[in-house]
């Protein structure tokens, strides 16, 4: 018959021979001692493995003992104290206790102890954990918490400790000494702030997630940041940021270097690199560019770039009319019409080249109106001002102006090369006005060279009856002909000099030979030609004239090389010395002479024609015929 359902719910009990033995399975493996103690004398009455290995003694040691005579808690005083208290509470427990071993140690133990009755009398149930490990671990945490703080507090770099709340800003927390050293503040004044408190540090959550989200550690979360101090000044610091999570809330962890001085050395340099940087551009465009305007328009873009200034302007000392001239500017708003120029009393420019020293206005507004321009600042809103006499070799150039709209602090350093830059600007406008000088003076020469050599031609004209204005307009046609082959303005000149001397050696020659009315014998003729060897002896020591040499010394050699002095041929021929024979022949042909009349143009054309290739190169003559028109001016007989 099957049971019912009523009596298959009911709870199956255990005999009391089962509870026994199970009880006693749990007390031999238990990992914690057990001890059972006869509640009114104190005997132990049973002992578990773990106890007896723990405490040294065996079995037979601790049974039918009193709890002070075996693992005595400090000492037997000690022992039955805490007997009694067992005695007195039903539950008692002891965190941390020492329990002396067999031989002599103590063992850190948590004690627990709660009073039962057994075979109807009260006994008490020790149960005994060893903490020997965990307090090792507490210990060392301890120290190492203690080391931690040491090094937390003695660190030489700023630490902060920042939790992250759910909305992701990061809160100060905790701080170092350093911390508070560096930055100026009191503890309670950082404690609970958020980190933007100090300035612009970046977020360290969000730093920590771009660097995972480039495949970076925690590790490469370095980055710089700014903090600003109670003082107001800001430092710089390297930092380097970890995260970390405690009690399930985000924080980080910020180790900052100061690198305020490292920086500013850095910057320094980049400072310094950029001004010689600067300068060497300046040195550059002072040799490139003889266009003062020019120059000094550049120079003022270094001024304003590289000192962080508003505008600039220069004025240049003319030292004939003691006054300044305007010469450039750069950075003004207005268009306000300037002045060209200004006496030395009447402004601060002049008085900065009156005194040959740095002329200074922090603010001015501040200052009374002593300056013809005052007008045109107050339109430019300028608050500070510099003027720099622009001073080489002790005499005063001119004077740089400099301007800015706040206030400036200027270093050392900042007016060193203020300073430099206006030494650049004496040296450009030196330099500009040597070369202008240089320039009036080859001018000049030149017009003397020219002069002078004219004035040879002339004489030779004079000398020569025959050939009176013949030199001038070869001369002229020459040149022109030359410009059609394309000679350079430079080579032009000396073709012009070279023509104007092309019979100089005939100065060598005999007035008999030279003036004879009819043909000459063959050793007149000799003598006749060494002309030009002549003219080579008298104008080749002649530096400026060497140049020029080649029509006096090579008009009459011939393109088939049967010419003289020197028989040369073809292309053997200089290029203008072979222009130069064919405009000779054209106007000689051209003029009168007392052994016969000027022939017309068709038949000197024709003649020229007829030796080309011989006499003359082809395509001299040539390019000669299809400038012709041009040349029929010149080519009249004076």
């Amino acid at each position: 018959m099957r049971a019912s359902t009523k009596e298959k719910k009911k709870p199956v009990r255990l005999s009391v021979k089962e509870s026994e033995i199970r009880y006693r399975r749990l007390f031999e493996a238990a990992q914690d001692g057990i001890l059972i103690l006869n509640a009114k004398t104190g005997m132990i009455n049973d002992v578990n493995p773990f106890l007896i290995y723990l405490l040294g003694y065996s079995r037979e040691e601790f049974i039918k003992k009193k709890l002070w005579e075996v693992g005595a808690f400090k000492d037997i005083k000690a022992s039955k104290d805490a007997f009694l208290d067992l005695q007195k509470k039903a539950y008692i427990r002891y965190k941390d206790l020492p329990l002396r071993t067999k031989d002599g140690k103590l063992v850190q133990v948590e004690f627990v102890s709660n009073v039962y009755k057994a075979g109807g009398e009260d006994v008490i149930q020790c149960n005994i954990r060893d903490i020997t490990e965990r307090k090792q671990t507490e210990e060392e945490l301890r120290q190492s918490e203690a080391r931690f703080r040491i090094l937390f507090e003695q660190a030489r770099d700023v630490i902060l400790k920042l939790e992250i709340t759910p909305e992701g800003t990061p809160m100060i927390r905790e701080m170092n000494s350093e911390t508070l050293k560096v930055l100026g503040y009191d503890r309670d004044e950082l404690i609970g702030r958020p980190v933007s408190f100090i300035a612009g540090a970046p977020d360290p959550a969000k730093v920590i997630g771009e660097r995972r989200q480039n495949g970076l550690s925690e590790k490469d979360a370095v980055f710089e940041v700014k903090h600003r101090c109670k003082d107001g000044t800001i430092r710089v610091f390297e930092s380097s940021v970890a995260e970390m999570k405690i009690d399930s809330k985000n924080y980080a962890i910020s180790v900052e270097r100061d690198v305020t001085e490292r920086t500013r050395s850095v910057d320094r340099i980049r400072r310094q690199f950029e001004h010689l940087t600067a300068m060497s551009a300046i040195d550059r465009d002072i040799a490139a560019s003889y266009d003062l305007v020019l120059t000094l328009s550049e120079i003022l873009v270094h001024v304003t770039t590289e000192l962080g200034l508003d505008a600039a302007d220069i004025w240049v000392l003319d030292s004939t009319s003691k006054m300044l001239r305007f010469y450039a500017e750069h950075g003004f708003r207005t268009k306000a019409a300037r002045k060209e120029q200004i006496p030395l009393d009447e402004s601060y420019a002049g008085r900065a080249a009156l005194e040959r020293h740095l002329v200074h206005f922090s603010n001015l507004r501040d200052e009374p109106e002593g300056d013809p321009l005052a007008a045109r600042w107050k339109g430019e809103e300028f608050v500070c001002y510099y003027g720099v006499p622009l001073i080489f070799k002790g005499q005063v150039k001119g004077v740089l102006e400099a301007f800015h709209r706040t206030t400036l602090e200027p270093d050392a350093e900042w007016l060193d090369f203020l300073d430099a830059l206006a030494g650049q600007t004496a040296i450009a406008i030196e330099n500009s006005t040597l070369f202008e000088s240089l320039r009036r003076s080859n001018i000049e020469l030149a017009l003397a060279y020219d002069a002078t050599i004219e004035g040879w031609s002339r004489a030779l004209d004079l000398r020569d009856k025959e050939t009176e204005g013949h030199t001038q307009r070869v001369a002229g046609i020459t040149v022109r002909l030359a410009r059609a082959f394309g000679l350079s303005e430079e080579e032009l000149v000396q073709a012009r000099w070279g023509a104007l001397l092309h019979d100089i050696g005939k100065l060598g020659v005999p007035d008999g030979i030279l003036l004879k009315p009819g043909p000459l014998t063959i050793e007149e003729w000799v003598a006749m030609k060494k002309h030009p060897t002549f003219a080579y002896e008298m104008i080749s020591p002649i530096g400026y004239l060497r140049l020029a040499l080649d029509i006096p010394y090579c008009h009459h050699e011939e393109w088939d090389g049967t010419g003289y002095p020197r028989g040369l041929k073809g292309a053997q021929i200089p290029l203008i010395a072979r222009i130069f024979a064919v405009v000779d022949m054209w106007d000689a042909l051209r003029s009168d002479r007392p052994y016969r009349a000027a022939w017309k143009e068709e038949k000197v054309c024709e003649h020229i024609r007829s030796l080309s290739g011989t006499h003359f190169e082809p395509q001299v003559v040539d390019v000669f015929m299809q400038n012709l028109d041009s040349f029929e001016a010149s080519s009249i007989p004076s």
